[in-house]
């Protein structure tokens, strides 16, 4: 686990829903659509995406989902993400959106 990751981890238990509070769930489906809609299913009414990704509702809805980790963790996102930099606020967005999904 990287320096980086342990440390947001560990402020992440001390400020729960930190990130959240500020969220602006419409700005983060806004976000979705611009950024993530080419590989993702990020809508119930969006039809198709790439079948090898997860869609929106599949992350919000897997056990132990946590918004505020999914917010930092689309600050450093995996390689096959676009470069997308995010700013603290959009990845809050965007991450509270995806927590509207949940199952």
């Amino acid at each position: 686990m990287s320096l980086r990751l342990a440390v947001t981890l560990a402020l992440l238990t001390t400020l729960p829903g930190a990130a959240a509070l500020a969220a602006d769930a419409a700005t983060g489906r806004q976000l979705a659509q611009r950024w993530c809609a080419t590989c993702h299913v990020v809508a119930p009414e969006q039809a198709r995406a790439s079948a090898d990704v997860p869609s929106f509702a599949e992350i919000a809805s897997r056990p132990g989902f946590n918004a505020d980790a999914l917010a930092f963790f689309l600050l450093d996102p995996h390689p096959k993400m676009p470069n997308m930099s995010l700013t603290r606020n959009e990845a809050g967005d965007l991450a509270a959106y995806i927590a509207t999904l949940r199952r």
